[in-house]
C-alpha cells in the first residue's frame, strides 16, 4: 500500500462522524425562526415594560389626579377629595338645558391594564406555536439532522469502499462498472419523507396564522393607543361631583369639584412609543410572510455532492408554499446541531479545485469520493 493511499485511508476514518443522540439535540433545537423570536420578545417585552412603569409610578405617587377644593377642607378631606375622584373618575357637567351630564373617564385609569392585556394578546401567536406545532417540527428536524449526518457517514464509507476497489482493480473499465453497482448505498428515505413534505401545508399555514394574528393584535392595539391619546389629549380635567354619601345634605360642600389628571403625559408618551414600535414591527412581519414564497435551498444544497443524497438536484420544486420550505428555513437556523455539515462545505470548496477529476467518471456526485480517496 503506497502512502498516499494510507493517507487517505486514515483520512476517511478521521472524516467518519460519532453517532449523536437524538434526545441530547431535542432540548437545544430552534423551534423558532430568529426573526419571529425578536417580534415575539420585542412585542411582548415593549407593553410589558411600559406597563411595569405605570404602575411603578403609580404605587409611587397615587392617585394620579390632583383635584382643588375649597379652601375651607381641611388636608384630610382634600386627600379624601382625591382618593374619591380618582376612584370614581367621572366627568360631571351641565348641558345648555342644565340637564345634568356624567360621563365615564375609566379608559385612563385601565391604560396600565390594557397594556398588560396587550402583551397576553401579542403572546397568544407564540402560545399557538408553542403547544400546536413545536412538538410535531421538533421531531421532523431530529429525523432530518440525523439522516443528513448518516448520508454523510455512508458516503466517507462508500468512498472508503471505491479506495479499496481502486487498489484491487487495474482495468479503468471494470473499475468504472464496479462503480456504478455502487449505488446501493444510496438509501431515498429522506429524500421520500421531503417530497412528502413538499406536498404537505401544516406548519407553513401555522406560520401564516401567527403573522396573521399578530398583524391583527398589533393594528387593534395602535387604534386603542390612538384613541386613548386622542382622549387624553382632548380631555385631561374633569368635575368630580363629591356631594355623596354623608354630604349629601352638606350644603358647604360643593357639588363639583375640578381635578387634573396629572399622569396623562407620561400615559401619552407610552402610548406613542408603543404605537411606533408597533408600527415598525407590521413590516418585519410583513418580511417574515413574505419570504415563505422563495425558496431557501443555498444551505441544503451542498450536501448534493454527497452520492447517497440527492435533495434539490432531480427535484422540481414547484410552489415554495409548502412544509419543505419551512423546514430548510428551520435547518439553516439549527445548522448548529449538523455535525456534518462543516465537512461537506469543506468538501465543496476544495471540490472547485479538483473538478477535473469528474471528467474521468459518468457521475459527477461521485466527484467528491474520488477527491477525498486521491
Amino acid at each position: 500500500m503506497s502512502i498516499a493511499q494510507a493517507a487517505a485511508r486514515a483520512m476517511l476514518s478521521d472524516a467518519l462522524l460519532p453517532d449523536g443522540a437524538g434526545l441530547q439535540r431535542l432540548g437545544h433545537l430552534e423551534l423558532e425562526l430568529p426573526l419571529d423570536r425578536v417580534i415575539k420578545f420585542v412585542s411582548v417585552g415593549l407593553p410589558l415594560l411600559l406597563v411595569c412603569l405605570a404602575f411603578a409610578r403609580e404605587i409611587s405617587l397615587g392617585p394620579q389626579i390632583s383635584c382643588f377644593p375649597p379652601s375651607n377642607f381641611t388636608i384630610k378631606q382634600a386627600s379624601y377629595v382625591d382618593t374619591y375622584c380618582w376612584d370614581s373618575l367621572m366627568h360631571h357637567e351641565f348641558d345648555g338645558d342644565g340637564n345634568f351630564e356624567e360621563r365615564s373617564l375609566w379608559v385612563h385609569k385601565m391604560f396600565p391594564y390594557s397594556l398588560l392585556a396587550m402583551a397576553v394578546l401579542m403572546y397568544l401567536p407564540a402560545l399557538i406555536w408553542r403547544q400546536l406545532v413545536m412538538p410535531t417540527l421538533a421531531s421532523d428536524l431530529l429525523f432530518i439532522i440525523d439522516e443528513l449526518d448518516k448520508s454523510y457517514n455512508r458516503s466517507i464509507r462508500l468512498a472508503q469502499s471505491i479506495l479499496d476497489m481502486r487498489q484491487n482493480t487495474k482495468n479503468p473499465l471494470t473499475f468504472q462498472a464496479e462503480l456504478q453497482r455502487k449505488r446501493y448505498f444510496e438509501y431515498p428515505l429522506l429524500e421520500r419523507y421531503l417530497q412528502c413534505k413538499q406536498s404537505s401545508y401544516f406548519l407553513v399555514s401555522m406560520l401564516f396564522l401567527r403573522g396573521f394574528l399578530l398583524l391583527t393584535f398589533m393594528t387593534a392595539a395602535c387604534l386603542y393607543l390612538a384613541y386613548f391619546h386622542l382622549s387624553a389629549f382632548l380631555q385631561d380635567e374633569f368635575s368630580c361631583f363629591v356631594r355623596t354619601g354623608m354630604l349629601r345634605d352638606q350644603s358647604w360642600v360643593p357639588e363639583l369639584v375640578q381635578c387634573k389628571m396629572i399622569g396623562q403625559l407620561v400615559f401619552q408618551v407610552i402610548s406613542v412609543a408603543n404605537g411606533a414600535i408597533y408600527v415598525l414591527l407590521a413590516p418585519i412581519v410583513l418580511f417574515s410572510l413574505v419570504r415563505l414564497f422563495v425558496w431557501d435551498t443555498s444551505f441544503i444544497s451542498i450536501y448534493d455532492v454527497l452520492p447517497a443524497l440527492d435533495l434539490i438536484n432531480r427535484r422540481r420544486l414547484g410552489c415554495p408554499l409548502n412544509d419543505l420550505n419551512v423546514l430548510l428555513l428551520f435547518l439553516r437556523a439549527n445548522v448548529a446541531h449538523l455535525k456534518s455539515y462543516g465537512q461537506v462545505r469543506a468538501l465543496c470548496t476544495l471540490l472547485t479545485e479538483y473538478y477535473n477529476l469528474c471528467t474521468l467518471l459518468s457521475s459527477v456526485s461521485f466527484c467528491p469520493l474520488i477527491l477525498l480517496s486521491a
